[in-house]
Parts: structure tokens; C-alpha cells; sequence
């Protein structure tokens, strides 16, 4: 049983349902606010899932070598990553940031490279070459006259390119600090420190009216709690999960599939209209980063 690749194929398609209902969430009570619930809730979830499943409501078992790691996870993932990547959501949409999202994975073989010393081969970076052509080519529109433009905000793009970074980083230090630990309290300790900077920003900002305020729109709520229990809690901890028990790049391209799976649903919830050029690059794009991992 391939319980490894069968978990990255479930986050993906919990990624895909927590995308959906965050950016609900973010049209109705702003990125900021749902950011910050999102996490408290996770951090309580998780708290209790590793409470019933090994007696511990907090990581207070981990190491402190666990504790620097997965926390800097948390500060490049939970925290820049997510910030950029739900910004990202109210410029350009879910399917387009999740898109984007693909570079994920090429981003994290050249931090490895960078960073770990991780030899990167003239087939790799050919890989990740189409992987950012499919990214092109999904941006591609046309104007009257039948010229080509790119029809995507760059606001959006860059936001969306931060998240991107923030979720690539955050997987090699996941892989590096969870060393054996328990993927729950693990993915806990990513929220605790994600939900720390997040309070420290919106405490700089002064917008903890803001957050009061969201708490009354209820529609905005259950969203932002639908995509907490399918995104921070579910999906992330799959994530973990797939990747200690099959290779990290098999699960990171079946995670990649995102953008392929969320497709049919921004049309059917947000009534998108698909282009042709959109299709086919999600499809290029999948493409290069299952190539990437190709022995």
C-alpha cells in the first residue's frame, strides 16, 4: 500500500477545498484576519488531536533542536508564505495563486543547492524551465488584434511567488527538524510560531479591531474555519506525514497538482471563465514538476 503517495495526493486535494474557502474568507473579513483565526484554530485542533492520540495538548516533548527548526518552518511558511500567498488570493484569485504555487517545488532544488549543497543537474534546471513556462503561458492573453499580453496583475504574481518561496523553504526545514517527531505536534509547532508573528504584525498595524470585527461576520467564519481544518490541520500534517513515508519530491509533485484539481471547482464556485491558455499552462506546468522528480 502506498500510504506515502496516497497522503500528498489527499493534501492536494485539501489544499485545493482550504484555497476555495480562504479566499471566501478573504473577501469577506480581509487576509490579515483570516490568517490570524485560521492558526488559533489550528494550534487548538492540533492541540487536541496530539492530546488524545499521545497525551500531549502541546509540543512540550520536542527537542530543542525540533523547537529551531520547525519553528523557522513555521516563520518561512506559516508566517511570510501564507502572508503573501493570501494577499495574493484577493488580487488574482485561488486557481491563478495556486498556479503559481507550482514553483514550489523548483524553488525548493535551488535552495537546496544554495543552501544544502544539493547537486542541481542540467535535466533539473531544464525541468524548471518548462515548470516557468507553463507559469508564462497561463498569464498569457490576447488583446483586439490578436497580440499576445500578460493578463495577470504583477502585484498578484509577486505575491504569489512569496508564497511560493515561503512554502519551498519551509519544506526543507520541516524535513530537517522533524527528525523522527510526531507529524501533529510538528505541524503544531509551525502554527504556534506562524500565529506568533502574526500577532506581533497585526500589534504593529494596530488592527486588532479589525480582527474583533471579522468575529461577527459568521459567514466569513465558517469559511476561515473550513479552510483551517482542511489547510493548517489536515493538509499540512498529510504533507509531513507523505513526506516521511516516501520520497520529498514524489510527494511534492503530487501535492503540485493543485492547480489541475482547482480547475473545475473555481468554475463551478466563482463562475471563472477558463482560457485556453490558462488550461494549458496549469497542465505544462504540473508537468515540469512531476518531471522534476523523475528518476
Amino acid at each position: 500500500m502506498h500510504i506515502g503517495e496516497l497522503s500528498a495526493l489527499c493534501v492536494a486535494i485539501c489544499w485545493t477545498l482550504s484555497a476555495l474557502f480562504f479566499e471566501k474568507a478573504g473577501n469577506e473579513i480581509g487576509s490579515l484576519s483570516v490568517n490570524v483565526i485560521r492558526l488559533m484554530t489550528a494550534i487548538i485542533l492540533l492541540g487536541i488531536i496530539a492530546w488524545i492520540t499521545r497525551g500531549y495538548f502541546l509540543p512540550t516533548d520536542a527537542t530543542s533542536y525540533q523547537w529551531f527548526w520547525l519553528s523557522l518552518s513555521g516563520f518561512a511558511g506559516f508566517f511570510l508564505g501564507d502572508l503573501f500567498l493570501f494577499r495574493s488570493y484577493l488580487i488574482i484569485g485561488s486557481r491563478m495563486a495556486q498556479l503559481v504555487m507550482t514553483l514550489a517545488p523548483p524553488i525548493r532544488e535551488v535552495t537546496g543547492y544554495l543552501l544544502l549543497n544539493e547537486h542541481l543537474t542540467l535535466k533539473k534546471s531544464l525541468e524548471i524551465f518548462i515548470t516557468v513556462c507553463g507559469i508564462i503561458i497561463a498569464m498569457l492573453g490576447k488583446k483586439r488584434g490578436g497580440k499576445f499580453n500578460f493578463n495577470l496583475p504583477l502585484k498578484g504574481f509577486l505575491f504569489a511567488l512569496g508564497g511560493a518561496a515561503g512554502q519551498a523553504i519551509g519544506l526543507v526545514l520541516s524535513k530537517k527538524g522533524i527528525n523522527g517527531y510526531d507529524v501533529i505536534s510538528a505541524t503544531q509547532i509551525r502554527a504556534i510560531t506562524g500565529g506568533f508573528f502574526f500577532i506581533l504584525l497585526v500589534t504593529y498595524l494596530k488592527r486588532w479591531g479589525n480582527i474583533k470585527k471579522a468575529f461577527s461576520n459568521k459567514s466569513g467564519i465558517k469559511f476561515v474555519l473550513s479552510g483551517s481544518v482542511f489547510g493548517p490541520v489536515i493538509g499540512v500534517s498529510l504533507s509531513l506525514y507523505a513526506v516521511m513515508h516516501t520520497a520529498a519530491g514524489i510527494a511534492a509533485t503530487l501535492m503540485a497538482l493543485v492547480p489541475i484539481i482547482i480547475i473545475l471547482p473555481s468554475v463551478l464556485v466563482f463562475k471563472e471563465k477558463i482560457t485556453f491558455f490558462q488550461v494549458l499552462g496549469a497542465f505544462v506546468s504540473v508537468a515540469g514538476c512531476m518531471l522534476l522528480f523523475l528518476k
